[in-house]
């Protein structure tokens, strides 16, 4: 099985930062992407940032300038660093990866964590 264990959300005020960061462990063979998608009260889970094993980064147009995203492949952890945080930026943030497990090699499978709340407020 594999895990996925977000950490590191919070509150901040606008125009803050934060770093939110994912482990992912379990039998882990390969992982092909990770990344980050979030969901505010009343709305559907939007799609937020991702990093390909290749280090290929994609940004959603809401983020663009202001969120980096970044891996330590060692660890196995993807980090979400949010600067210039906006109240529209409020939601419950989640860990998605791409990952291919020891028992199937071939097949790649998508994970999720089980989300981290993040508010923006003063």
């Amino acid at each position: 099985q594999v895990q996925l264990v977000e950490s590191g959300g919070g509150l901040v005020q606008p125009g803050g930062s934060l770093r939110v960061s994912c482990a992912a462990s379990g039998s882990i063979f390969d992982i092909k992407s990770m990344g980050w998608y979030r969901q505010a009260p009343g709305k559907q889970r939007e799609f937020v940032a991702t990093i390909t094993s290749g280090g290929k980064t994609i940004f959603a147009d809401s983020v663009k300038g202001r969120f980096t995203i970044f891996t330590d492949n060692a660890k196995k952890v993807v980090y979400l660093e949010m600067n210039s945080l906006k109240a529209e930026d409020t939601a419950v943030y989640y860990c998605n990866a791409a990952i291919t497990t020891t028992r199937a090699r071939n097949v790649v499978a998508s994970y999720w964590g089980q989300g981290t709340q993040v508010t923006v407020s003063s």
